[in-house]
């Protein structure tokens, strides 16, 4: 597989999880047509439970992020190989 590939799925995976485990500590109420969130100050860590939207957006920020960054060392070192 090419290394561009290789490395980019590594930093998706990579970014995902880091996100994931610093995800902000949140609760989510739905009450009939209004949802409201609140979130704390502090990563949820380990904690359950079922992931809010700001959750989700957290931990899909942080793995574009990271295949950004993977994407990028993948030409570098493509780049230097020739």
């Amino acid at each position: 597989m090419n290394g561009k590939i290789v490395l980019l799925l590594v930093g998706l995976l990579a970014g995902g999880l880091v996100g994931y485990v610093t995800r902000p500590e949140a609760a989510e109420l739905k009450i009939g047509p209004l949802s409201v969130e609140v979130q704390g100050d502090r990563p949820a860590g380990a904690r359950g439970g079922e992931l809010t939207t700001g959750q989700m957006q957290h931990i899909g920020l942080f793995a574009g992020i990271g295949a950004l960054v993977g994407f990028g060392l993948g030409f570098a070192t493509d780049r230097r190989r020739a």
